[in-house]
């Protein structure tokens, strides 16, 4: 695992940037649907933390699934009210679940800290590619809202951004794995598979990172540049 220095990113690279908690605010909304779930379950005896624990063992289960997104979540949390309470949400309850999943769905987009102003000087010097995972239309709808979509050349949503992924994106795009780097908040989906395929990364870490998307980094063949914040990204590219 290699650091880059700010030499090593000349004039155009390809840059895959994630969406979800590198663009735009994601994860928080989720939690906070938690938060109410908890509240709907006022469950007597289980701690928030053990709920998440049953919730988290569901989710790992399904994502494979199921994937990601909104609907997939309010499925899970069916399947986490039906194990925890006995029985299935009644009607009040499911009522209470759709809510939650139609807030999620249309939560305001909020962009991260420095995502307005770096993005036109990165589009400017290098092609920009939105590589997101996630239910498609969910996220074709958050790229729209958002405002950000014509800075990127190509936009790709994938069902999930493993190693395989990484591959096919790779050879359907004849892309130069040497000057290409993903950009992204999650060690899981966009800093461990795109170096394990030779690719750069640019792992810019956001406090509220889901769970299930963390992971150690490891080494791998691509170069690594760690960064506090996406502004940063115009010191190096």
């Amino acid at each position: 695992m290699h650091a880059a220095r700010q030499s090593e990113a000349p004039r155009g690279q390809t840059l895959l940037i994630d969406a979800d908690d590198t663009l735009w605010e994601n994860n928080i909304y989720f939690e906070q649907v938690f938060e109410e779930f908890v509240r709907l379950l006022d469950h007597p005896t289980l701690a928030p933390q053990e709920i998440r624990a049953v919730l988290d063992e569901i989710e790992l289960a399904n994502r494979a699934i199921q994937g990601y997104g909104a609907v997939s979540f309010a499925r899970n949390l069916r399947q986490c009210y039906e194990r925890i309470m006995g029985r299935p949400p009644g009607a009040a309850a499911e009522q209470a679940i759709e809510q939650m999943t139609q807030r999620l769905l249309n939560h305001p987009i909020e962009l991260r800290p420095g995502v307005e102003e770096t993005l036109p000087y990165l589009a400017a010097r290098h092609e920009l590619i939105l590589f997101t995972k996630g239910h498609p239309e969910e996220q074709r709808r958050k790229i729209e809202r958002s405002g950000l979509g014509g800075y990127f050349r190509r936009t790709a949503v994938v069902r999930e951004k493993d190693v395989p992924t990484y591959r096919d994106l790779i050879g359907s795009m004849a892309l130069e794995p040497a000057r290409v780097w993903v950009v992204g908040n999650s060690p899981r989906s966009d800093i461990n598979p795109a170096l394990e395929v030779g690719l750069n990364a640019v792992y810019i870490p956001h406090p509220r990172t889901w769970s299930l998307e963390q992971e150690p980094i490891r080494d791998g063949r691509g170069r690594l540049l760690v960064l506090d914040s996406f502004a940063e990204l115009q010191r190096h590219f």
